[in-house]
């Protein structure tokens, strides 16, 4: 089978400025070429990257890229120009893979030579998704995500496969007793990410007895980045609240070897996300729950299909008007209780299994097999 992937325009590949999509696609092709299809894979070019190599089998082809702007339709029109000239770069295949905003719309008329279209829907659609009716599958990663493109494409219902992002890497664990009392947060440092909300419960929770256990935040303020500023992240851990205790921002870590090293060593991981049009998998939960971190997660539905509460980790109310008291109640009840944390970090470890690239990569080939197929009856 002959698989073209066509990454965004505003991340590198290999996910050298991280990016979950990046990350789950870079894995994805080389899972692809290990059971013996051919695979090009086209994303944007960067520093210190060529214009083509061959990476574990992979064909990398590269093109003019962007930084990431802050504004809305500068973005789509840099990505429109971004998938014009991947176009010319598309080779002859069966199946193509985007999660580009136009590509699907540039290449309708082209299936026959490009391969049956895949849109990996990774956002919660707002509007786009009729605009992809020539499609031959929306591809979600999460049952909130089917769910969303349901409600609003629903003649589209029939094209919509849900298959799992998988771990972008096999990790290694420890058991809670070489752990740090860590708890850590790794995602971008922005406002819809429950930030404010984070620092505010773990100084609670400290207030409230909670002592030996440092918070630990990874991820990038830099608004190119996708983050809400430095200043504002500054402020944040400035104010009266939050001095004093033991809080530290170490920015970005791109290295997957070091930011393993982060998930091993910490005992819980705090994802309290806010965005409720915006959460569609929450690749970094799953991650940390794959190094034995114990998870504790806002009620955002896209959780759901991989965290189950009290058993492989927690969710508080982040709707609630108190909720930052419910965060730092769950912070209290993990630190105080060290057999209750081992007990739901070998649960947590099971997402290992269930969420596996070669697993995963599986059940994508199964798709386009069909996919494949249905387009073959349809030209007899």
């Amino acid at each position: 089978m002959r698989i073209t992937i066509l990454q965004g325009a505003f991340l590198p590949v290999p996910p050298l400025r991280g990016g979950a999509v990046e990350k789950l696609w870079f894995e994805l092709g080389k899972q692809f070429s290990l059971k013996g299809h051919s695979v090009c894979h086209i994303s944007r070019k960067f520093p210190g990257l060529p214009s083509e190599e061959i990476i574990e089998g992979v064909l990398h082809r590269r093109i003019g890229g962007h930084d990431t702007p802050s504004n809305t339709l500068l973005l789509k029109a840099l990505d429109l120009l971004y998938s014009w000239q991947a176009m010319q770069l598309l080779p002859s295949a069966e199946i193509l893979i985007t999660n580009t905003f136009w590509m699907p719309v540039l290449a309708r008329r082209r299936q026959k030579e490009l391969g049956q279209i895949v849109v990996d829907v990774q956002r919660m659609p707002k509007g786009q998704m009729r605009l992809y009716r020539q499609a031959a599958c929306l591809r979600a990663n999460s049952s909130a995500v089917e769910s969303a493109i349901t409600q609003e494409a629903p003649e589209l219902r029939l094209r919509i496969r849900t298959i799992p992002n998988p771990l972008p890497y096999q990790p290694s664990t420890l058991s809670q007793n070489e752990r740090e009392n860590k708890i850590l947060y790794c995602g971008r440092m922005h406002p819809e990410k429950g930030i404010s909300l984070l620092i505010e419960a773990f100084s609670m929770a400290c207030e409230s007895g909670l002592s030996g256990w440092d918070l630990e935040l990874v991820g990038p303020a830099d608004i190119a980045a996708g983050g809400g500023g430095e200043q504002w992240l500054k402020e944040l851990l400035t104010q009266p609240h939050a001095k004093g205790w033991p809080i530290e921002w170490v920015g970005p870590i791109y290295d997957e070897y070091k930011l393993q090293q982060r998930y091993q060593k910490a005992a819980i991981f705090v994802y309290p996300s806010l965005a409720e049009r915006g959460e569609t998998f929450g690749l970094a939960p799953l991650e940390a729950m794959a190094s034995g971190a114990v998870p504790i997660v806002s009620d955002l539905s896209c959780f759901r299909d991989f965290i189950n509460p009290g058993e492989n980790g927690q969710v508080f109310n982040h709707r609630a008007e108190n909720a930052s008291s419910l965060l730092a109640e769950s912070f209290l009840s993990l630190a105080n209780d060290a057999n209750r944390r081992e007990s739901m970090s070998q649960a947590a470890l099971r997402v290992c299994d269930s969420h596996d690239p070669a697993r995963i990569a599986d059940s994508f080939l199964g798709c386009f097999e069909e996919l494949i197929g249905k387009a073959k009856n349809a030209t007899k």
